[in-house]
């Protein structure tokens, strides 16, 4: 035990009214020398934490980002108001903090597949895993998830991501994986496209994305529809990620009772993601700044 740690301890200890001991005492027990008590003591009293600031600042990032922020993503916050520190240091300040990122948790994690074998029409991988977008509104995800409730029923997810922007463009939510599902998505994805972009829609070989409604309505929207491989999650990777994120960081922290609690931290979190999440593939900007930088620059 250092000098340091001795001279708290005395300190702590003789300055409590109910000690019953002398100071010479505590000394003598702890073997320290009542000149060095009284330096440590000094020196103490006029320790300044030159991390006070940030750390302050960290815990705030940290709270705001809901608890989901690692060390690099941290320093790239800290860094956008002013306070430069490398990345090693902001990693220790953290684990000092003791604030670690949301862990990965598998409850709740049920994969859902939606393939029946063909029931419509199926379309080639025009991207071959090949996700290199970078601007808006060339590529767009789209899958369903599933969860399990509190009430012993499930929940499901339909959600549209921008892979250039990681913008998440439709989300809805159901008690049912039904057409009606795909129907809202699509009739609120139609507000967020801008009618001169002509996006590739990519999916999975679902049973949704077979039918003939879901291919005219792309057509009338001058999407064009790409699909995964049968049985190969790796080909929708973007929309997968999301989905993981969305559980991982949010949804596994809430014992979930039901779909109107479901709806409701989904379409927080969808605030959430789209106007304060950074990420560092997106160079430390949200989802909503990117796409509003890429256009502007694309214009220009």
């Amino acid at each position: 035990m250092s000098n340091k740690v001795k001279a708290k301890f005395v300190y702590n200890s003789w300055s409590d009214n109910s000690c019953p001991y002398k100071l010479n005492t505590l000394l003598k027990v702890n073997n320290l020398k009542r000149s060095t008590y009284y330096d440590e003591l000094k020196r103490i009293k006029n320790y300044k934490d030159k991390y006070k600031k940030v750390k302050e600042q960290i815990k705030i990032i940290f709270n705001r980002s809901k608890m989901t922020y690692g060390h690099r993503r941290m320093k790239c916050m800290l860094d956008k108001i002013g306070l430069h520190y490398c990345l090693e240091t902001v990693r220790k300040l953290m684990k000092k903090l003791r604030l670690q990122p949301t862990m990965f948790n598998n409850r709740c994690m049920k994969k859902y597949s939606s393939y029946k074998g063909k029931v419509g029409k199926t379309h080639p991988n025009i991207l071959s895993q090949s996700f290199k977008a970078t601007m808006p509104y060339q590529i767009l995800h789209t899958d369903i998830t599933q969860l399990k409730l509190k009430n012993h029923t499930n929940g499901y997810i339909s959600a549209v991501i921008d892979e250039g922007t990681k913008e998440i463009l439709s989300i809805q939510v159901s008690s049912s994986p039904n057409q009606q599902l795909i129907y809202r998505t699509l009739k609120d994805l139609k507000n967020k496209i801008p009618t001169e972009f002509s996006p590739i829609m990519h999916s999975d070989q679902g049973w949704h994305y077979q039918l003939p409604y879901y291919t005219s309505e792309l057509k009338k929207m001058n999407f064009k529809q790409s699909m995964s491989r049968k049985g190969n999650c790796l080909d929708n990777a973007p929309m997968e990620s999301f989905f993981s994120l969305l559980k991982r960081e949010y949804l596994n922290n809430f014992e979930i009772k039901n779909i109107e609690m479901l709806t409701k931290l989904t379409k927080d979190y969808l605030k959430f993601f789209n106007n304060q999440r950074i990420s560092l593939k997106t160079k430390g900007m949200t989802p909503i700044e990117y796409r509003n930088h890429s256009i502007k620059n694309h214009l220009i």
